[in-house]
């Protein structure tokens, strides 16, 4: 996906609560991600294939081989636009919406079944693209696959804890990001667009994330 030289359009007629106060952001060092990575793997014997559950642009756009992918779902956590985004599909002064795993009910995606011989550097590749920042974690969940077996998969979830997790967002928020945040990877609105018809075109769409998508145009 290419950058854009444009700057979003700033935002007219101004709506309370956007943009927010997020404070500075940090990137996580090289190390930082390094140690997150080894934590989360620490059972991983290196050579075993391993499952990923994607709900949002990694059912779109994986970035990586799989071996093996399903259609699934995880209980539990439901999908919603519940981070801010200052760099990939927002800036620091119109920060972008990204969707991500959330307390309670459940939610459909992709599970990729990863070869774990030669997994290790895009398990590394992985980690720069989802935990920049950490504001996810990083979570071993039971996973149902389509096809009736039961699997545990490695998801990021919301972590409540981070100034970049947005809690329940009024449409007329929503609205305000769709009309002007724009990042690297895009706009947020391209976001929210390329998962709904992904997830329309994988047989299971989400009535909800369209509805908002419809309220909010």
């Amino acid at each position: 996906m290419s950058d854009t030289s444009q700057p979003p359009a700033p935002l007219s007629p101004p709506c309370t609560g956007y943009p927010p106060m997020l404070g500075e952001a940090r990137l996580l060092s090289d190390a930082e991600l390094a140690r997150s990575l080894a934590e989360t793997m620490k059972h991983w014997n290196g050579k075993s294939d391993m499952w990923l559950f994607g709900y949002g642009s990694l059912i779109w756009n994986p970035g990586m081989p799989a071996a093996e992918t399903v259609r699934a779902r995880v209980r539990g956590y439901h999908r919603g636009l519940y981070l801010w985004s200052r760099v990939n599909r927002g800036t620091p002064e119109q920060p972008g919406l990204v969707l991500a795993l959330d307390r309670g009910g459940s939610c459909t995606g992709m599970a990729f079944r990863l070869a774990g011989d030669g997994a290790a550097p895009h398990l590394e590749a992985l980690w720069r693209r989802e935990m920049p920042m950490g504001s996810y974690r990083p979570a071993w969940l039971p996973c149902w696959l389509a096809d009736g077996r039961r699997v545990k998969a490695l998801a990021f979830v919301m972590r409540r804890d981070v100034p970049t997790y947005t809690g329940k967002l009024s449409d007329e928020i929503v609205k305000a990001v769709l009309n002007c945040a724009q990042g690297r990877y895009g706009t947020t609105l391209d976001y929210v667009r390329r998962t709904v018809g992904a997830l329309r075109e994988c047989g299971m769409p989400d009535r909800a994330l369209e509805a908002l998508l419809e309220r909010c145009l």
